[in-house]
């Protein structure tokens, strides 16, 4: 009986030791601070460390969990002006409507001589294989279009055509279309926009309506260059819908070389003939009411009362400065618009506490070890570019605060209880 007690306890004893030693090691492996970080990780750690400007030796950054990171799709507009030779590049951002757990597939870490989806390594949070794109919009000539990466792109007037492998086309004046599936809309050539710029009326956009319809009245003049946009990736150009089904309201297609097509409308025919005896500029007016013109050239689909717009006059007003109320012009060098795809993720920053940094002990007990670094919670939010991640913004985050637990001896002063002080409650008749 006794041989087989000590047996058990030998047994248990080695399986104790086993069991703490495979859960040390697991510990170990679990918090390992240099995980194998995919290469896109790692350029974007690269990136933020060079941005912050902290030196190396003193600054470290960690985290960057690819399975923390947020997906979200978004447009952004990036803008280059020139005033009085000076150029003010101008970038905005709209708001990610949704932020998403999606697996990127530059986020993967694949093992040598392994496949990750086939031994099913990878989660599948979501589908990240198709490039955003734009929502659909309408342009409205005179201007022409060079189309980049559209093999397969489709034009309808409001029928099907077969013209082959599309690279350019021109919109005479009247003919409007939808594209559907751009991925970028951009200027092809610098630009000369007329001044002053009236601020916004009622609701409107009244000075970037004037300006876009100044701009359209001198494009039909003969001999004015043509307004040329680069669209890159459109899946369709199509004529807009129409309840009326007249040839007066379908798009002519005429083909003037291999993959040069030239879009124009019959019924504006007759109307650009006019046009082309007279001096168009004496026909644009100084400043334009709501009611006479509502969406701006050349986007159809953009109405004079869009936020963004109204913004961005705002924007360009507060960059002309007292300029914008006088008559001139400036140059538009880059006009960019495209559908972007942003990650958002979190990392943690350690940095070494030096003399002049400015930070303060007073808030910390005497009881409290002093720190010798300090640690900072960021999210950064980037922009995916091919297989690289280019980092947009770095935002503080306050982390959860965790509470401090004191013993009570500490809290007593480090007495011990045989000195403490024995109160004696005043009797209770209901106590047994």
């Amino acid at each position: 009986m006794r041989s087989l007690c000590f047996q058990t306890l030998l047994l248990a004893l080695v399986l104790i030791q086993f069991s703490s030693s495979s859960f040390s090691w697991a510990l170990l492996s679990s918090s390992d601070v240099n995980p194998p970080y995919p290469k896109a990780i790692s350029d974007l750690k690269e990136a933020i460390v060079k941005g912050l400007g902290f030196p190396a030796e003193d600054f470290k950054i960690y985290g960057f969990d690819p399975r923390d990171a947020q997906v979200g799709h978004s447009v952004a507009y990036e803008f280059d002006v020139e005033i009085d030779n000076k150029v003010l590049p101008l970038k905005l951002l709209e708001d990610v409507n949704r932020w998403e757990y999606v697996d990127l597939p530059i986020f993967r870490v694949e093992e040598p001589g392994t496949h990750q989806e086939e031994n099913g390594l990878v989660e599948k949070r979501g589908s990240a294989n198709e490039l955003p794109v734009l929502a659909p919009f309408q342009l409205a000539g005179p201007m022409e279009l060079w189309i980049q990466d559209a093999k397969d792109m489709r034009l309808s007037l409001p029928h099907d055509v077969d013209a082959g492998v599309l690279k350019k086309v021109i919109l005479a004046d009247g003919a409007v279309v939808t594209v559907k599936g751009a991925r970028s809309v951009s200027l092809r050539h610098p630009l000369d926009v007329p001044l002053p710029l009236n601020r916004t009326q009622n609701g409107f956009a009244a000075g970037i309506l004037t300006l876009a319809e100044q701009l359209r009245h001198a494009s039909r003049a003969q001999g004015a260059p043509l307004l040329s946009l680069r669209i890159v990736g459109p899946t369709s150009l199509t004529a807009p819908s129409s309840s009326s089904t007249t040839s007066d309201n379908r798009l002519k297609l005429r083909r003037l070389a291999p993959g040069f097509v030239e879009l124009s409308s019959p019924s504006k025919t007759k109307a650009i003939e006019r046009l082309s005896a007279i001096d168009v500029q004496d026909e644009v007016p100084t400043v334009l009411s709501p009611t006479q013109f509502t969406t701006m050239w050349p986007l159809a689909s953009i109405n004079g009362s869009n936020s963004n717009l109204i913004g961005f006059e705002q924007l360009l007003s507060s960059v002309l400065g007292p300029k914008a109320n006088k008559k001139g012009s400036f140059r538009l060098l880059k006009a960019d618009v495209s559908a972007q795809t942003f990650v958002k993720i979190g990392f943690q920053a350690e940095k070494k506490l030096k003399e002049g940094d400015g930070f303060s002990f007073e808030s910390f007990p005497e009881w409290r070890t002093k720190p010798d670094t300090v640690r900072m919670n960021f999210e950064v939010l980037a922009k995916v570019d091919g297989d690289k991640v280019v980092p947009e913004r770095v935002m503080p985050v306050n982390p959860v605060v965790v509470e401090d637990t004191v013993a009570s001896n500490m809290l007593m002063g480090n007495v011990t209880m045989s000195r403490t002080p024995v109160i004696h409650l005043p009797p209770n008749p209901f106590t047994l």
